[in-house]
């Protein structure tokens, strides 16, 4: 029975995660947010097509489509089964928080396709690790104040990531335990899910967060 507890985890995680925010809201305003612009489903791709307020409001749905897997789903799933055959909630919301970023990354409909699952990862390590997001968080804020190219703060929160769960692991494990392994693979999947920022970067064509149809998109919505 403990098997099929794991299954449905990631079930739920997965299909909870592979609602496409970024593409929802971009239909309802009448545009495949797949072709314009970076071609993303992300909130950057989002507030720089769609406007600063429907990008900001896809960044917070992206953030809670991998917190409520981690912190609400594991209790719902305990109900469901007799005790004693459910695994410790901590690796059940872990599980849960992985399928949801793979939901979100490798969507069902959208072909497996999807956006870049920094958001999404923001939010299961918000979930299950917390000192270890302020510091990714810190990292993320400042790197995109002091460049204002989102492609690499995400790139160095995805650096900081392990680093930060190794230096202050949580209740889940020990230093060099499951959490950070886990991490460490979400980090790298992150930095090769922006392979073509990196491109960009090197070839100067990488758009700035507050270009002119960024700030553009402001004055209109002011």
């Amino acid at each position: 029975m403990e098997g099929l507890v794991w299954l449905l985890a990631v079930f739920i995680g997965y299909l909870f995660g592979s609602v496409p925010t970024g593409y929802i809201a971009g239909r309802i305003k009448g545009l495949d947010l797949r072709k314009v612009g970076s071609g993303n489903i992300g909130a950057t791709n989002a507030i720089r097509n769609l406007g600063v307020i429907i990008g900001i409001v896809v960044l917070l749905v992206d953030v809670l489509k991998g917190l409520i897997p981690c912190i609400v789903f594991p209790g719902i799933i305990m109900k469901l089964f007799p005790e004693g055959y459910v695994p410790q909630s901590d690796y059940l919301s872990l599980t849960l928080g992985v399928a949801a970023i793979l939901g979100h990354n490798f969507s069902y409909w959208l072909g497996f396709k999807g956006g870049k699952g920094v958001a999404t990862t923001a939010g299961v390590v918000g979930g299950l690790a917390l000192i270890p997001f302020v510091i990714c968080f810190v990292s993320w804020v400042l790197t995109l104040l002091i460049t204002r190219y989102v492609s690499v703060a995400s790139i160095i929160a995805a650096i900081v990531l392990p680093l930060a769960t190794a230096t202050w692991p949580s209740d889940l494990d020990n230093r060099f335990g499951i959490l950070f392994w886990v991490f460490f693979v979400l980090g790298v999947m992150a930095i090769l899910k922006h392979v073509s920022n990196i491109q960009k970067l090197m070839n100067g064509s990488e758009h700035r967060l507050f270009d002119k149809k960024v700030l553009n998109n402001i004055k209109e919505e002011s």
